[in-house]
């Protein structure tokens, strides 16, 4: 297990972590999201030991890391696949990992089997593409068996087939009981792989909770419909309480019930229904709608209501 208590850390004026209280457990796959500069990498240095918190503290299974013998067998974590010497071979790369953590040769060989580097164990890093090196971080991750995986943008590189094969691998992890913790910006694969969500903006805590409770929250879900006798299901609705907004392309949108009501009253009052399908939003847009006051870093892709919002924006990118 991962805890974080009041951790907070800052760089001057910067405050890039702000009393963050959280814990990741195991057994799951936590996600840990938070747009660009929310301090997600400044989290999990300090978890490493790799930055120091100027409040707060950071814990893993009870212990500070530097307090931790032989720390790849509690922790393995992908930060920077590219922190590698790249006059290395990938097997000498891990082999000296090993030795300086008490782990036996032969887990070299297993990790590069595992991660699919076995081919090409004997050639130089800096020969290996970024999908390569990728794996090879994970491997490094994966050498000391740890308890806890600790994971930031696993699937940078990788072709689909290996998206599918570190996800697939995660959970696993996870299915053994081991804490797994992972940070991507491609919510897609995320909404696919976490079970449990952590999310920060500006350095603080914003969720703490479960895949479908997050979306739940912070998204509109609602019944789509679609009759050919519209009029007459517009009737049966109204007279059972039910407000519905008329849409676009003949659909009807209904909130707050449940699709199983509207079609049991179709059905009682024999009108037939092309179309009833519940609607929920998407990760990517309920972490949209949380995070949108937290961003810190605004494109503006060049279009504008008016002419002189047009003009305001030209100038302003003339400005720099």
């Amino acid at each position: 297990m991962i805890e974080l208590e009041g951790l907070t850390k800052r760089y001057g004026e910067k405050v890039a972590v702000n009393n963050l209280t959280f814990a990741v457990r195991p057994g799951i796959i936590t996600g840990f999201l938070g747009p660009n500069g929310a301090g997600k990498s400044t989290t999990m240095r300090m978890i490493l030991g790799l930055d120091h918190p100027t409040a707060g503290d950071v814990r893993i299974d009870g212990r500070h890391y530097e307090e931790l013998r032989d720390p790849l067998t509690y922790i393995g974590a992908l930060l920077d696949a590219k922190a590698v010497h790249g006059g290395r071979s990938a097997y000498h790369h891990l082999l000296c990992l090993a030795q300086s953590n008490g782990i036996p040769e032969q887990r070299v060989h297993e990790v590069l089997d595992t991660v699919g580097l076995t081919a090409v164990a004997r050639k130089k890093a800096k020969g290996f593409s970024l999908g390569m090196g990728q794996r090879l971080g994970i491997a490094a991750a994966l050498l000391g068996d740890p308890r806890i995986l600790m994971f930031d943008e696993p699937v940078n590189g990788l072709d689909p087939e290996g998206i599918h094969w570190i996800r697939n691998l995660m959970k696993s992890l996870a299915a053994q009981g081991r804490t797994v913790f992972v940070s991507s910006h491609l919510m897609s694969e995320m909404a696919l792989t976490a079970d449990h969500l952590v999310v920060i903006g500006q350095g603080r805590l914003l969720a703490d909770t479960s895949m479908a409770d997050f979306i739940a929250r912070n998204s509109r879900s609602y019944v789509r419909i679609r009759s050919p006798q519209r009029e007459r299901l517009l009737d049966v609705l109204h007279e059972a309480g039910i407000t519905v907004v008329e849409c676009g392309n003949g659909h009807l949108e209904v909130d707050g019930e449940k699709s199983e009501r509207i079609g049991e009253l179709a059905a009682q009052h024999h009108v037939v229904l092309h179309e009833l399908s519940p609607q929920q939003a998407s990760l990517e847009e309920a972490f949209m709608q949380l995070t949108a006051e937290s961003v810190e870093y605004h494109a503006h892709d060049g279009t504008a209501e008016t002419p002189v919002e047009r003009q305001q924006w030209g100038e302003s990118w003339r400005r720099g």
